[in-house]
């Protein structure tokens, strides 16, 4: 039980419901719920398209995993400073309707019989040109949806969805590609992705009018994003340590997709297994985020939680066919654990941090740079695994993220318990 300032006692059930009491931010949830699970069929379904339909290469699994996120470099930062220009729930909508339109070609195709690796290219290239509208628009909207001061609540629950979509979401997708082969397993996501839209559509909770400078240029905005997110010292070390997290998981996600069914001798449902034992760490970060950031701070926590997990990835490229590889996939749990933590934590510091109007110029700095940083790893990845093997690539990979920490380490966050107030508000520069 909780007892409240005026004596009165209330089932501690109550406060662990919270914002899931609100039907805005329910219907947000279940908006995210559906898509998530969607998102995990098609993050293990166009590699495995790709590896077992078409018989791609390392260089081409590589080239298709960049593509999903080149998006972000091509249009990351105008896209922000238009999100701040319009209704963020709209953008969303729009963007659900359209991912699901485009992955619904690949089934199609592959009835057909005319489905090409081009094809796979051209799909993951808008459905990373929409995601970058899709998430700039999320993380700007929830602090309207649910106010700065339940920002970590917030955050904390739609984690919760992630995590869990990333335990079940592999394990679906896998005995999906198992049952129905990679390609028409797509279509569940766009499913998905329909029902997604739907949710969104229920949210009641009017949007203001977008405040926009007048006669401000786009590039413009784009500038103040970028002073504003680099003239604070523990964003940059923030976004250093998340961009080069991202580079060197980039290069090992493109090759793990052919290093567990070419090496390891997985099935799709097996390789849907392995991933969903990364989801189970997710889930415990999400009952750890809480106790952690008491006792350790909320600054020290962003460095440790990824010091502290991140050399468990090693023993995926030790393992050998067999239980060996179990045993990598059971350690990768502690990775997840990790992420989550660092992500709750840092993503609410930079929502709390940020002016409503420059939210979105803001996130779209962030996931220019980090996302930037997967697509291009991504590449690296295709292009050494072509080289030197999977295997090697892994290590190399793997060896890159357990030193990602470094630069949060060598910031204030190292001895921050607290974190600073919110800086005033940039005034916008009118053209």
């Amino acid at each position: 039980m909780i007892s409240l300032g005026d004596g009165v006692a209330v089932p501690q059930r109550r406060d662990r419901l919270g914002l899931l009491r609100e039907r805005d931010f329910r219907d947000l949830f279940l908006s995210t719920t559906v898509a998530q699970v969607g998102y995990q069929i098609t993050s293990l379904a166009l590699p495995l398209a790709a590896v077992l339909a078409l018989d791609a290469g390392e260089l081409e699994v590589g080239a298709l995993s960049s593509m999903t996120m080149i998006a972000f470099v091509l249009i990351g930062l105008p896209a922000g400073a238009w999100v701040d220009r319009m209704r963020r729930r709209r953008v969303m909508i729009v963007s659900d309707v359209v991912r699901a339109a485009v992955l619904l070609s690949v089934p199609i195709a592959w009835w057909t019989e005319t489905l090409t690796i081009w094809q796979l290219y051209a799909v993951a290239l808008v459905i990373g040109a929409f995601t970058v509208f899709f998430d700039v628009s999320y993380q700007s909207y929830l602090p309207h949806l649910v106010g700065r001061d339940k920002l970590v609540e917030g955050n904390a629950k739609l984690e919760t969805v992630r995590s869990t979509a990333q335990l079940g979401g592999p394990v679906l997708a896998g005995q999906l590609i198992a049952w129905l082969t990679a390609p028409v397993a797509l279509a569940f996501d766009a499913v998905a992705l329909g029902a997604s839209a739907l949710f969104l559509l229920r949210i009641r909770r009017r949007e203001p009018r977008p405040e926009t400078a007048q006669g401000s240029r786009i590039t413009t905005e784009v500038k103040d994003g970028l002073r504003f997110v680099f003239k604070n010292r523990i964003l940059a070390a923030i976004i250093a340590c998340t961009g080069s997290w991202n580079f060197w998981m980039g290069a090992f996600m493109a090759m793990i997709v052919v290093f567990l069914p070419r090496d390891m001798g997985l099935t799709p449902g097996e390789i849907g297994l392995f991933f969903a034992l990364f989801g189970v760490g997710g889930v415990a970060g999400v009952f750890v985020v809480g106790p952690a950031t008491r006792w350790l701070g909320q600054g020290r926590v962003v460095w440790i939680s990824v010091a502290a997990t991140s050399p468990w990835i090693v023993l995926i490229p030790l393992a050998e066919p067999g239980w060996g590889v179990w045993v990598g996939a059971a350690a990768m749990t502690f990775v997840g654990i990790g992420g989550v933590v660092y992500n709750v934590t840092q993503v609410s510091f930079r929502q709390r941090l940020t002016p409503d109007r420059m939210l979105g110029r803001m996130n779209a700095t962030v996931r220019f740079i980090v996302y930037g940083a997967y697509a291009v790893g991504a590449l690296l990845g295709g292009a050494l695994g072509q080289a030197l093997g999977a295997r090697t690539t892994l290590w190399i990979a793997a060896i890159g993220v357990c030193t990602a920490f470094l630069p949060v380490f060598f910031s204030p966050l190292r001895n921050l318990r607290e974190l600073p107030s919110p800086e005033p508000e940039p005034v916008p520069v009118a053209a």
